[in-house]
């Protein structure tokens, strides 16, 4: 089963069970994985689904940062409960031991030496972790190795 089928099961199951969060969060997803193949003109890859998928989340992330900042709390927890909807669509999280280990193994493959060597070392990484971790921890622990 695809992710849009998968999808649509969910947002038939949250409109029986009348939950309202997940099924708007559902909605926004389902919206903009069909924009996608829209402008692209055929189906997603499973790559290209885990791209849409995480461009939501981190955008979510930086609304709930700004929330945060601004101490709304009512939109920050209604955004809390976003992310978590989002996240069962999403493969497991790698922890930050296991990408560190991957960035370890990566700095030695490509042979960086320096913080000069960063964009060779996040070219090579970020296809490994696509998905599967964040884009802010994979940075801040390659520049963390590099220096």
């Amino acid at each position: 089963m695809n992710l849009l089928d998968r999808l649509t099961d969910d947002m038939k199951a949250a409109m029986k069970s009348k939950e309202k969060e997940k099924l708007s969060v559902i909605r926004m997803v389902k919206s903009s994985l069909q924009n996608e193949q829209i402008k692209l003109g055929r189906e997603l890859s499973e790559d290209e689904t885990l791209t849409v998928l995480n461009r939501e989340l981190k955008q979510r992330r930086e609304s709930l940062h700004e929330f945060e900042k601004a101490n709304r709390d009512d939109l920050a927890s209604k955004l809390h409960g976003e992310i978590e909807v989002l996240q069962q669509y999403l493969p497991e999280q790698l922890s930050e031991e296991e990408v560190t280990q991957i960035v370890q193994e990566t700095i030695s493959e490509v042979g960086a030496a320096s913080t000069a060597d960063f964009g060779k070392v996040m070219g090579a990484i970020m296809p490994k972790v696509k998905g599967k971790a964040d884009g802010g921890l994979v940075n801040r622990l390659v520049k963390q190795h590099l220096s």
